[in-house]
């Protein structure tokens, strides 16, 4: 059975869309994942599912949490190998002098190539962003606070679903799923 990780995107944030993790692996394992783990209390989960289809995976989770709890709570998947390409794709520079100030923010689908020529996110800040396949690097020297909001900017512009860890956390899901981790 695959591994897949499945970020849940504005759960357990400012006092809104409430969800105990141990509330989120009672819901997996109702929805027939196994081997689930969660990290942190930010909507982390890795599992196996016998579905090979990511995206049939996170409609499936998303309706559990809609079906189960009554809550509209978008989730984005991706397989083991996409989350060791995640992290092989990092760029070093970013992480190298600490990854809590380095987010990636994952899209449920490729932005359509149209919306990315039109409203490219680089250009926020040239020096601190990188594309990556259904993710955009981001770096932020001086703290998230202080950055641009990157995925505001993709919601906005590219109509996307979004939501952004920060490396440490991308690292720990990395590792949880079996891919490993890289400093």
């Amino acid at each position: 059975m695959p591994t897949y990780v499945a970020l849940l995107r504005g759960i357990n944030v400012g006092g809104n869309k409430k969800i105990a993790m141990s509330d989120l692996r009672s819901l997996l394992a109702r929805v027939g994942y196994t081997n689930i783990r969660t990290h942190l209390n930010s909507g982390n989960a890795v599992f196996a599912a016998a579905d090979e289809d990511a995206g049939r995976v996170a409609g499936a989770i998303e309706s559990a949490i809609q079906d189960s709890l009554g809550l509209s709570v978008r989730c984005i998947v991706r397989t083991a190998a996409e989350m060791r390409g995640v992290v092989d794709a990092t760029p070093l520079e970013f992480v190298s002098t600490g990854g809590s100030r380095l987010a990636v923010h994952f899209l449920a689908e490729a932005p359509d190539p149209t919306l990315l020529a039109a409203h490219d996110p680089t250009a926020l800040a040239p020096d601190q962003i990188r594309l990556g396949d259904r993710l955009i690097y981001q770096w932020c020297p001086d703290g998230f606070l202080a950055a641009p909001d990157v995925g505001a900017f993709v919601r906005m512009h590219w109509r996307a679903v979004v939501t952004a860890r920060n490396w440490n956390t991308v690292a720990k899901l990395a590792e949880l799923a079996g891919t490993g981790s890289r400093p």
